[in-house]
């Protein structure tokens, strides 16, 4: 086809609107042995496990590459070991030795050995791009990193850390994307000046997943393909295409014909439309994905503790979470989500006009004043900033909402050049340091810094009490006092931060009944494929 997906996408979108109630669409079906999904992929700008940190990217690399340790998918709550078989801690807890499992291949055909693991995580840290601080944290810097992960046998390798962490924290922090783990000869056979790969592995892949990337077309479509030697066996289905289809409307109208098998990005309107639609299933999933506002404290009315403050008592949660977004999210106020361990449920705030007035004008803005809103330019993200531009208006505060794209929001982000913002956050690896680490810990607050993971530090945010509690909470072996750290910790950010935390999402996937198989996690990299048939 000489058109793109957007432009079907599009058209399609049309068509459905224009169509007379009398059509019906024409049943196709996708091929036996091909996933075919429909979502928004739009915000992908890497394919490089060293430096994804987006939700999409993220999931298509939880497919392509295993990890030094892992969460399957046949049970999402045990921690396993990915391309490694067994490991051991020392008494100090300093340092874990790693045995890898026998018999693993890279898609190249290359073996799975203890130098790839070494190299990947080395990699990680002298490249150092934007999700590196899940390891780095760990003391690892480039000058040091070849001397604290290291191999020390056949099929051994091992790390040591520097820094105060529990042990278990560590496992999980190597269960994120960024401990897959790369091909170390196919990766150097493509390294350009020095750059690991760098600009090679952004668009290919070297992993040893159960599939691997054929093709990334950005805005438009991923295509997989199946790893035949995968170590759980060769997937059903031989290849998975994900379509960017950024239009509601036109996913529901192509999953109701059958030339998607998935529809991965519904409006709550498109979900009701499709209840008793024979031959299509909606699933529920609970993620641990959250919507949130932020503000940009290099701006100096943003700067205000009052404001922040102000703006939390300037949300109408419980109206958007009945209307719009009814079904696929839910009123949540702290940056660890519900139904992870530590998580609480406090929700001190609601809509009160006159309670954020009183607050701005002690923070000395008592007739408000302007600021831009970034956003992405999707569902449900527009419609909620336009509910934030309406009731922050009503206090005085003037917004100018600007859409975009995630490949322009992000890297804008990054750079510290909004005014608020209203994103979304998934851990990256289940345990609350994850998000801790990025909404609460800012160890350093200068803008050459670049520490672009934390979000603390995008919004120029820096608490000294908050720091210590963030790394006391870290730090502690007692699980029952390092949980009760993080409820303290969490009410404390709560109440004294940058961060309005609105909602938690409720993922609603419509799928072809026949379609089977399909596992989507708490976390946005807890999405697999390869237990997909069809009957």
């Amino acid at each position: 086809m000489t058109f793109s997906f957007r432009k079907q996408a599009a058209a399609l979108a049309t068509a459905m609107a224009l169509a007379l109630p009398a059509a019906a669409p024409v049943s196709a079906a996708t091929p036996d042995n091909m996933l075919v999904m429909g979502m928004r992929i739009d915000d992908i700008i890497t394919l490089d496990p060293a430096e994804v940190f987006e939700l999409s990217a993220g999931e298509i690399s939880a497919n392509v590459y295993d990890r030094i340790m892992m969460f399957e998918p046949e049970n999402l709550t045990k921690l396993v070991g990915g391309v490694v078989e067994s490991w051991t801690v020392s008494e100090d807890g300093k340092t874990i030795t790693f045995k890898m499992r026998d018999g693993l291949t890279f898609h190249s055909g290359n073996p799975v050995r203890a130098e790839d693991a070494v190299y990947s995580l080395r990699r990680v840290v002298k490249l150092n791009k934007t999700p590196a601080f899940i390891v780095t944290q760990f003391g690892w810097t480039p000058d040091n990193v070849d001397d604290l992960v290291r191999v020390t046998g056949d099929g051994e390798f091992t790390i040591t850390i520097t820094e105060d962490f529990s042990p278990g924290l560590v496992l999980n922090a190597l269960s994120a994307g960024i401990a897959s783990v790369v091909d170390e000869k196919l990766v150097e056979s493509h390294a350009v000046d020095g750059d690991m790969g760098y600009g090679w592995l952004k668009n290919h892949s070297a992993g040893s997943g159960a599939f691997s990337i054929q093709s990334w077309k950005a805005n438009e479509s991923v295509t997989l393909v199946a790893n035949p030697n995968y170590r759980h066996g060769k997937p059903a289905m031989d290849r998975v295409i994900i379509r960017h289809l950024p239009e509601p409307a036109a996913q529901r109208l192509l999953l109701e014909q059958g030339d998607i098998d998935i529809a991965r990005t519904l409006t709550p309107d498109q979900i009701a439309g499709l209840a008793g639609k024979e031959g299509i299933v909606v699933d529920d999933y609970t993620k641990a994905t959250l919507i949130y506002m932020a503000a940009n404290t290099t701006n100096e009315a943003l700067s205000k503790p009052k404001v922040w403050e102000a703006l939390r008592w300037l949300v109408d949660y419980d109206g958007m979470a009945n209307s719009f977004l009814k079904g696929q999210f839910v009123v949540h106020q702290t940056f660890w989500p519900s139904g992870l361990w530590a998580s609480i449920d406090d929700r001190p705030y609601k809509l009160d006009i006159a309670k954020g007035k009183e607050l701005l004008a002690e923070a000395g803005y008592p007739d408000g004043f302007e600021v831009t809103i970034d956003s992405l330019n999707t569902s449900p993200y527009m419609e909620i900033a336009q509910s934030l531009q309406q009731t922050l208006g009503q206090a005085g505060i003037k917004t100018e909402i600007i859409p975009q794209d995630g490949s322009a929001l992000w890297p804008k982000y990054r750079a510290r050049r909004h005014g608020l913002i209203l994103a979304r956050w998934s851990p990256d690896y289940v345990d609350p340091h994850s998000n801790a680490d990025s909404f609460a810990h800012n160890p350093d607050n200068r803008l050459e810094a670049k520490l672009t993971g934390v979000l603390a530090w995008r919004n120029a945010w820096k608490d000294d009490e908050i720091n210590a509690l963030t790394v006391a909470a870290r730090t502690e072996i007692d699980l029952e006092k390092r949980a009760q750290l993080y409820a303290e910790l969490q009410r404390k950010h709560q109440t004294n931060s940058p961060f309005v935390i609105m909602f938690q999402q409720n993922e609603q996937v419509a799928r072809r009944a026949n379609v089977q198989g399909f596992v989507s996690g708490s976390n946005f990299d807890l999405v697999f494929y390869r237990n997909v048939t069809k009957q």
